[in-house]
């Protein structure tokens, strides 16, 4: 039987997926929001650093959890919108 090691897939690039809407967000309200985090933990996960310098970024986990995050406050912003 043949053993095969699987890596954890890490996403580092999750800052250059979020350029377009970057300045628009309060990361710091989203990260407290949506991860229970800092503010600090959140930016380093975009920096794709850990919280000692080191390589870091989003898990598969993590990540799936930021594309639901940013689809519930895209459904936020449109029943806003909608009310106007």
């Amino acid at each position: 039987m043949e053993a095969v090691m699987e890596f954890p897939v890490i996403i580092t690039d999750m800052k250059k997926k979020i350029r377009d809407i970057q300045m628009a967000i309060s990361w710091r309200e989203f990260a407290n929001t949506y991860f229970h985090k800092s503010s600090s933990w959140f930016y380093h996960k975009l920096d794709g650093i850990d919280g000692n310098g080191g390589q870091g970024g989003f898990n598969e986990d993590e990540a799936e959890q930021m594309r639901g995050a940013l689809i519930d406050l895209s459904n936020r912003i449109r029943r806003v919108a909608e009310t106007i």
